[in-house]
């Protein structure tokens, strides 16, 4: 007898379903049953778009050239107002030619590891990391090579470790500052030696850059190719608006890259989705060209915020937090609450202790095991100060228990 064929392909089997989206899902199932959840999971600002961009927007919408589909690669006036900016916050030049306006910074990653990863190219993968990179660079048929840095690193790797993990396969170094999940930031002279090395090497840099606004104390974002130009070609810059102008469900993101990745990656979008939603790419041109003030009163709002948290979990026994100087992330490592039992349970994994945290507490925080390594939580400050002390208070009376 034959065996029976396959239902679904091993390649989509494979995947993991997004752990910071699915902690999130859960977190709002049990508000919908009426517990009092306080949710640290997902990576979303909890501020309205701006009034202007959404004002664009309705205008759009009542324009008829913007039902129909458009360039495949994006609104010509969006790829401009996105090159304007890049020279106003990145401070080079880049060719409207070379970007792809894409759904989202998601559907930019994508690409970004499908247009240069071959099966059997090594993609070297910095941890904690997003939890999307590892399935995008699965799905493109590479390996991800892990280099972990933890609290003791500030979670920020360095050139000894890149090149300890470099092998003849190294395609690709994907590099993230300021960080999700960890809210780290690489000084501009970590991020030129960096990018130098990747230069030696003819290693493709894919540049997350969609914390690019939101740093604080002393940090400062670097713009690897501003620092390196000479790695403009063998680099990626993804980015997009939805964290910076609280626009996550608006899924306007973009990749910038040299002309033949970027005339690989739009064919490949072509046949994929076509264009973004034109209404979402008119208010993406809004919210580029209208100016940073609303996004600089959010930045102080999560810096507050950032003080909060950081210094509550602080005050946790068995609790290492690193200041985070991005994002809106703080990333404590909990490896010295393993071993514990906290009301009964065993606590043997920084997910035993999520689940913990939200069946005992009612608070919702994301594992350090989709990010990398167990031991770390990630929580979000991106939500109202009542709430965050609130739900921070929650684990703190909880975990005093144990």
């Amino acid at each position: 007898m034959t065996a029976p064929a396959r239902r679904v392909s091993a390649r989509l089997a494979a995947i993991a379903p997004s752990a910071t989206l699915a902690v999130d899902s859960k977190a709002k199932a049990l508000k919908a049953a009426g517990k009092n959840v306080i949710g640290f999971g997902a990576g979303e600002p909890d501020f309205p778009t701006p009034d202007a961009i959404v004002e664009a927007a309705v205008a759009a919408a009542r324009d008829p050239k913007n039902h129909r589909y458009t360039p495949a690669t994006g609104l010509p006036e969006l790829r401009e107002a996105i090159a304007r900016k890049t020279l106003r916050d990145s401070g080079y030049g880049v060719d409207p030619a070379n970007i792809i306006v894409t759904n989202g910074g998601k559907q930019a990653v994508f690409q970004a590891f499908a247009a240069v990863v071959d099966p059997g190219d090594e993609v070297i993968l910095p941890a904690p990391y997003w939890t999307t990179y590892p399935e995008a660079i699965t799905l493109a048929g590479g390996t991800p090579v892990e280099v972990f840095a933890g609290a003791d690193q500030d979670y920020l790797v360095t050139v000894e470790q890149l090149e300890a993990a470099r092998t003849p396969n190294t395609k690709a170094l994907l590099f993230c500052s300021p960080s999700n999940p960890t809210g780290a930031v690489y000084s501009p002279e970590q991020t030129k030696a960096i990018g130098e090395w990747a230069l030696e090497h003819g290693i493709w840099v894919l540049t997350d850059e969609i914390y690019e606004h939101l740093t604080y104390d002393d940090a400062v974002f670097s713009p690897i190719v501003k620092l390196v130009p000479e790695l403009a070609d063998q680099t990626i810059v993804l980015n997009g608006v939805a964290k910076t102008y609280a626009m996550t469900g608006w899924r306007v993101g973009w990749m910038i890259s040299p002309a033949d990745v970027t005339k690989a990656a739009a064919n490949f979008q072509s046949h994929l989705t076509s264009n973004v939603a034109n209404v979402s790419q008119r208010a993406a041109i809004a919210a580029l060209d209208g100016g940073l003030d609303a996004v600089y009163d959010m930045r102080t709002a999560f810096d507050r915020r950032r003080t909060t948290m950081v210094g509550m979990l602080r005050e946790i026994d068995g609790v290492v937090c690193p200041t985070p100087k991005g994002a809106f992330y703080a990333y404590p490592s909990v490896e010295g609450l393993i071993g514990r039992t906290v009301r009964g349970r065993d606590i043997t994994s920084s997910a035993d202790l999520a689940t913990v945290i939200l069946e005992e507490a009612e608070v919702a925080v994301v594992p350090g095991e989709a990010f990398g390594p167990s031991g770390f939580v990630r929580l979000s400050y991106a939500l109202g100060d009542d709430d965050l002390a609130e739900g921070v208070g929650r684990i703190q009376r909880l975990l005093a228990e144990g």
